[in-house]
């Protein structure tokens, strides 16, 4: 007898009800069963209930380990500085997993590309330690800095820690290990910061020689920018800190044809989050005509998580036979379908 899973599904902003509907569908289609907690957060919950993150989100979450999310709007002029920063923080959800590889049929100016990000959630700049301008911690910290930054400046703290970075650098190997990767690449700008990024690669050094069958190596950030551009096919795994890893998931997704294609997952111990890598779109709001392949995408890294790996399978290929085949898919796919057209679809294709 198949497992019925409990999932927190947050549908989202602008586009991202429409998308989540088509989502929910294709992957019930695959016959995993599932019962969908539905709650809202963002923009919607903003107006509906007056806070964006309301608090029966966090506590859905942390009863069924499991969500699946729409792309979110953070309000202007909330005390969030974003709602899926703050998600992240919150459920101490420590790994972001950022897959980026292409599909025939979507337009690129780069072929066979197979990238895994894993970026570190919860520290670096993110962090979010910031003192104003003129503010009495502002003014501490330049007098400590001895004349290295200005007098009217605002400060930001870049916390790097040893936890921090072994958790994720241990991740990453295990990652690659489980699935078959031969390579880590450790990204910083330790040749500048090289008390905090210089810390990163000390603990992922430490962390690579427990993972012998798996290559280690290190890169500088800006370099790491242009060898992604001229040689992509060089790199596997990559593990950085959080400003570094955002950065580079979107150059990544840039290579495999934007964001309307790249998936994402936040990991914590025991509850993962998976997510489309995009916006809310709230132009399109409402017609029905933008591409879910992102979040389908997600969803079936969610399959993957849950142990359905045939399932899982069997969707990820006929997402890429209908993209592929070019029939039945969005405008930016150079298709006339609707995003349900798209998913109706691909639901065909799966019972083949």
């Amino acid at each position: 007898m198949s497992n019925t899973y409990d999932v927190t599904l947050i549908p989202g902003d602008g586009t991202g009800p429409e998308i989540t509907e088509v989502v929910k569908n294709v992957i019930e289609a695959t016959g995993v069963k599932i019962n969908w907690d539905v709650v809202i957060a963002g923009e919607t919950a903003l107006e509906k209930v007056g806070t964006p993150l309301p608090e029966n989100v966090l506590e859905s979450i942390r009863k069924n380990k499991i969500a699946l999310k729409g792309p979110l709007t953070t309000p202007i002029g909330t005390g969030f500085r974003s709602v899926n920063v703050s998600l992240r923080q919150l459920l101490n959800l420590y790994a972001c997993l950022r897959p980026c590889r292409s599909f025939k049929g979507v337009k690129s100016r780069f072929e066979n590309i197979d990238l895994v990000i894993v970026r570190e959630n919860t520290e670096d700049l993110y962090a979010g330690i910031e003192f104003e301008r003129n503010s009495k911690e502002a003014l501490d910290i330049i007098k400590l800095s001895k004349g290295k930054a200005r007098t009217d400046s605002a400060i930001s703290i870049k916390p790097i820690s040893i936890t921090g970075t072994e958790q994720i650098v241990k991740f990453a190997f295990e990652y690659a290990l489980k699935n078959n990767r031969k390579k880590v690449t450790a990204i910083t700008k330790a040749n500048i910061m090289k008390l905090t990024d210089g810390l990163f690669y000390e603990v992922a050094r430490e962390v690579a020689k427990k993972y012998p069958s798996i290559v280690y190596e290190e890169r500088l950030i800006d370099n790491m920018c242009m060898q992604l551009v001229q040689k992509p096919e060089l790199y596997d795994v990559l593990v950085l800190p959080n400003l570094y890893g955002d950065i580079i998931s979107d150059l990544c997704a840039g290579l495999v044809g934007g964001l309307g294609v790249a998936p994402g997952a936040n990991f914590g111990t025991d509850t993962a989050l998976f997510e489309a890598v995009h916006g809310s779109a709230p132009k399109y709001k409402g017609l029905n005509k933008v591409n879910p392949t992102a979040m389908l995408l997600s969803g079936k890294m969610m399959l993957d998580y849950m142990g359905e790996t045939q399932k899982a399978q069997k969707l990820e290929k006929a997402i890429a036979a209908v993209i592929a085949e070019g029939k039945k898919v969005t405008y930016d796919l150079g298709g006339t379908a609707t995003t349900s057209q798209m998913g109706e679809e691909i639901i065909k294709q799966m019972s083949k």
